[in-house]
Parts: structure tokens; sequence; C-alpha cells
């Protein structure tokens, strides 16, 4: 049976404090299948928990458990948070065994900021970043005057700010790139920003005259990046690949190394580019750059 966590914003904020301050406590000995045993010794029948945002995380995820899990002799479960704290708390506190939801810039700030350790295992996909927009088709209709939504997260606020640096619409200060904060922007040529959580933005598109919204968030709002987005991160060379991850020491359960494999197989690959056909999600296999 298919498990679904879905949250509400403030259940959502709740449930992060809950568990950001159970993340300063000692981490648990047992894992979300009731198994003490961590790492290369945990047993490779044991049932593997997942954590994942609905889509494209969940997606590619159940179609794995539904088609190749049974037969690599994998028991998955999928949870899955509308959420981007929640997963890793969950995998950190030892309550799922990973999580498939972020990109290495996200991790390393994460980690940094909660004194976690959790860490990446392999890339499965990427999310192109699109700037949308229901009062303008182009992005010259973009001046002074407009508000533009962004991310309020280090990470996806300094990748929305580099599109619209690299369109035109902004300039950054010198050598900035994707590290960029509100306060790098050289020349904002009159354009307001807003910041909102992420997963937010869709709902409050109408609200402002354009938003950058997340890949997997844009799917869920029924935005096709290739249709939709007035500019479009490129995919080449991006280094924000979405990809496994677990709590530092458990990278070589069983478990994890043949979901690993599962989910770089040309299988996924192959139901990536059939789901997503609109572009909105790109197949990124292969190891993690450090």
């Amino acid at each position: 049976m298919r498990t679904t966590v879905k949250l509400t914003a403030a259940i959502a904020a709740a449930a992060a404090l809950t568990l950001g301050l159970s993340a300063c406590s000692a981490p648990s000995d047992t894992s979300s299948s009731g198994s003490s045993k961590k790492g290369k010794d945990a047993d490779p029948a044991a049932k593997l928990v997942v954590a994942a945002s609905p889509t494209p995380h969940g997606d590619i995820l159940n179609f794995v458990r539904d088609n190749l899990a049974a037969k690599a002799g994998l028991k998955l479960e999928v949870k899955e948070f509308n959420d981007y704290v929640l997963p890793n708390t969950a995998t950190q506190n030892g309550e799922v065994d990973a999580n498939f939801f972020q990109h290495k810039p996200y991790l390393d700030d994460f980690n940094k900021k909660n004194k976690t350790d959790i860490v990446p295992v392999v890339n499965v996909e990427i999310e192109p970043l699109g700037l949308y927009s229901k009062k303008g088709k182009k992005v010259a209709d973009l001046g002074s005057g407009s508000t533009i939504a962004v991310p309020n997260d280090a990470t996806n606020e300094g990748r929305a700010l580099k599109l619209l640096a690299d369109n035109g619409v902004i300039k950054l200060k010198d050598g900035v790139g994707a590290a960029a904060k509100l306060s790098d922007v050289a020349d904002d040529k009159g354009v307001k920003f807003t910041e909102l959580e992420a997963a937010q933005i869709p709902s409050r598109l109408d609200d402002v005259d354009a938003a950058v919204i997340n890949g997997n968030f844009a799917i869920s709002a029924k935005l096709s990046p290739a249709k939709d987005a007035i500019a479009l991160e490129k995919a080449e060379g991006n280094p924000y690949a979405n990809f496994l991850a677990v709590k530092k020491g458990n990278e070589k359960d069983p478990r994890i190394e043949k979901l690993a494999k599962l989910l770089n197989s040309d299988e996924v690959k192959k139901f990536i580019e059939q789901k997503f056909s609109n572009g909105a999600v790109i197949p990124a296999f292969g190891p993690v750059a450090s």
C-alpha cells in the first residue's frame, strides 16, 4: 500500500519545529524498519523507507517500487512530504532510511545550519528552474514596478536570482553567481521581490507579475516548463541534480545500494523521459560531484 503524508503549511511548520528539536538529541539506534543494524550490516531483507516530495521524486520511487524492486529483492516504502525540512530531519533521526528530494547546494546549507550529517549517494534527475508569469508573455515585459516572487531558502533564492540575471531582468555583483542573496543585486532595475516558501509560490502566481518556481512545484501546479516558462534554467552543466541521500555511515547499506542501482537504470531513464516529456524533469544519472 502506498503511504502518503501530506501536510498543510501550518502543520508542516509545527512538525518541522518538533523534528528540529529532536534533531538536537542523540539519534535513535533503531531504523524505520525496526532493525538496529546500520550501513553494510543492515538486513538486506528489511523494508527500506524513503522520504520524498510527491512529484517527481515520489513518482519515480513509486515506479521503482511497483515495477523493479521485487525482482531486485528490495522491499520499498515511500513516504511523501510537501516540505523541504522534514525529509532531512526524519533521515537524520532514523525515522526513515533515506530521502530523495534535494540537490547538493541545498543539502550542504542544511547540514551546516542544522549540524546534521546527511550525505548524497547517487544523482537521479534535474528539474530546471523556471520563470513564470500570467501577466506577461516574455521576459522583456518585466521591468520597473514589476514584482517577482522568489524562493526564500538560501540555495534556491540564489539560483533564482542567477536565472533572473542571466535573462537580463536584474544585474548581480561580479562573481556572485548562484550563491547570490538579495543584497548581492547590483541593479534591480526597479523590480521588487517577494520572498516565499518554494512550495507556496505557484499558488501566489496570480498575486505577482512573475515568479521563479522549482520544477517539481511547477509540475504539481500543472505548469509546463517547456511551454509556460518565459525563461528556463539550462540543464547542461547544472549543479542542481537531485539525488538519493542517507545519514552518513549508511551509504553501504545493501538496500541503499540496490535502490541506487535501480534509480540509475535504463527503465527509470525511460520512465522519466516518457512521464515528463515536457522537459520538466531530465535524467541526470551518476556520482554526485563533491
